[in-house]
């Protein structure tokens, strides 16, 4: 007998809401009986939760098997000396768990497994004839997330996907890339995932070419922007805009004009009556080949990510200690401005444009007015550094982006030759040359993928489970358990529908029926069947879809309840 008892399995339901839960899916993830709690950002899967990860878990792999990706299992722990060598052990941070072993080797839990991955590849591949070569393994993850929230959503141990790929050439490294990219679309696709791909910034992994998988829903932490004319899409933290048009306004002489205590873009449009995007804000930031300035507008907003992307440096940081910065610029916090400025200086593609503008003079109590670029300062680079807004034009058809919340459930890269050269993985390639491997990495959040689905599919009742990763399709409810004729029935059809390879749950238990009907709807199941008076007199079944609450009945039959419940689950593809 394969289908399951409620009485006999573990799937406890609260009616209370969960006081720990911010969103939709956390919360019903703990009143549905998926998960529970062992420690911030720790959680069991019980029976019921792990059932629909196992589906999620068996959509990823088929669909990388139908790619000729090559499924294996990496180790969890990782020797730090292989994170060394690539500059990641410190560069990865402080969301790295680290441990020490008896003898003293440092060791890390995996948060990712490009270095040991890669390692492998310096190993076991030598020829050209070897690749293109993609291996992948769906396992734990671990990341000391300094503020776990949202239940799985952020959690500092997690199942993920992660694929790599080996290649000769770029062409063929961006052929699999594409093929990653059309997999992960159906993989989100068949769980039922309203998604969106788009440009994404590479990080500490690394890499010049990336994207995130977007699930969009309004809880999401991550904010993307979106053109609805040319289908532009990007992480909002890299999305490219048009320079704003410069404020009116002709070019003048530069003057130095005392400000007391004027220190603000706000109170310095008070002072001095000015537009806002007149002003020109400068930040410090030291890195590893030493101190920088940075530009932008006084009415835009430094984004950082295009600054560490552009610079390629992880240990890059803003400059927030007055001392600090002091000591670099010679100018107090409040007055720094480019002018003078020994250390190389970057700016927004706006400032440019500037006719006019005013900047700090590097003096305590002063500012210049009348500043040019070019002119009174020198910019050693111009690109896009400000953050998008909604409503900015799109960078590529000036069309007003749309900025949406989603979830990221997948991010894939094109690597290069990062972790390769710096881990020794060459190959000698047709002629005898030795050169290093050409690599890609795809990662997908198994875990995660349950609560975007939640997210996206629930009602003021309980979640609405999507027909491929739901745990059971259907639901037996028997009213009456204790009345011998109703359960046999039930026994009868749950069997029948299990051969005929349908998952149910029966739900014997001993509860009421607005208890059931309570759990029913929370639960999610697609197709709730109703074994009670009615079966027994009139020789019918209820039946409601919970997807959009449709009801019918069908002939307490085999044939006719099997057939009934077919079509029931078929129009949930639609």
């Amino acid at each position: 007998m394969a289908y399951v008892r409620w009485s006999r399995y573990l799937l406890p339901t609260w009616k209370e809401e969960p006081a720990e839960a911010e969103i939709p899916s956390h919360r019903l993830m703990l009143r549905a009986g998926l998960i529970r709690k062992v420690a911030s950002g720790v959680y069991e899967f019980l029976p019921f939760g792990y059932r629909a990860l196992k589906k999620v878990e068996r959509i990823v792999r088929e669909e990388m098997d139908a790619i000729g990706a090559l499924e294996m299992k990496l180790p969890v722990l990782q020797p730090e000396e292989l994170w060394r060598r690539t500059g990641r052990w410190e560069d990865f941070g402080p969301e790295m768990f680290k441990l020490t072993d008896r003898k003293g080797q440092g060791f890390a839990l995996g948060p990712t497994h490009e270095e040991i991955i890669t390692e492998l590849a310096a190993r076991e591949i030598s020829s050209w004839r070897d690749m293109p070569l993609v291996l992948y393994q769906i396992g734990e993850k671990y990341r000391d997330e300094i503020r776990p929230r949202f239940g799985v959503m952020r959690a500092r141990e997690f199942l993920m996907k992660d694929a790599y790929s080996f290649h000769v050439t770029w062409t063929s490294l961006e052929e699999t890339y594409r093929d990653m990219y059309i997999a992960y679309s159906r993989i989100f696709t068949r769980c039922g995932l309203v998604f969106k791909a788009v440009e994404a910034p590479t990080g500490v992994m690394g890499g010049n070419i990336s994207h995130e998988f977007m699930a969009i829903a309004d809880t999401g932490e991550d904010e993307i922007a979106l053109c609805a004319s040319c289908g532009y899409a990007a992480n909002r933290l890299v999305a490219h805009t048009e320079p704003p048009s410069p404020p009116p306004g002709e070019e003048r002489p530069m003057e130095l004009v005392a400000t007391p205590n004027v220190r603000t873009v706000e109170e310095l449009v008070s002072f001095l009556g000015v537009n806002p995007a007149q002003i020109v804000k400068t930040f410090l930031y030291v890195g590893r080949e030493g101190a920088m300035a940075v530009l932008v507008r006084g009415d835009q907003e430094l984004e950082e990510t295009k600054l560490f992307q552009a610079k390629g440096d992880p240990t890059l940081r803003r400059v927030d200690d007055p001392e600090e910065a002091e000591r670099l610029s010679g100018a107090p916090f409040g007055f720094l401005g480019p002018i003078g400025l020994s250390v190389p200086i970057w700016a927004d593609e706006a400032v440019r444009d500037l006719p006019t503008a005013v900047v700090g003079a590097n003096k305590s109590g002063y500012h210049y007015i009348g500043a040019k670029a070019g002119r009174d300062f020198r910019v050693d680079r111009y690109l896009d550094l400000h953050q998008a807004r909604d409503g900015d034009p799109c960078g590529h058809c000036g069309t007003p982006l749309r900025i949406r919340k989603g979830i990221e459930v997948g991010q894939i890269f094109q690597l290069g030759t990062k972790y390769s050269e710096a881990l020794g993985a060459t190959f000698l390639d047709r002629d005898g040359e030795e050169k290093p491997i050409i690599m890609g990495c795809y990662g997908i959040g198994v875990s995660r993928i349950l609560g975007a689905v939640i997210e996206q599919h629930h009602d003021e009742e309980g979640i609405i489970w999507p027909l491929e990763i739901a745990p059971f399709q259907v639901l037996i409810a028997v009213l009456r358990p204790d009345i011998g004729a109703q359960m046999e029935l039930a026994e009868r059809l749950a069997m029948t529908l299990d051969q005929q390879g349908l998952e149910v749950l029966l739900d014997d238990r001993d509860r009421s029926p607005g208890e059931k009907f309570h759990d029913a709807k929370l639960i999610g199941i697609p197709v709730l069947l109703v074994i009670g008076p009615k079966a027994l007199k009139r020789g019918v079944v209820d039946a409601e879809r919970r997807r959009d609450g449709a009801k019918t009945t069908f002939a307490a039959a085999e044939e006719a309840v099997v057939r009934g419940v077919r079509e029931f689950l078929r129009s949930e593809l639609i």
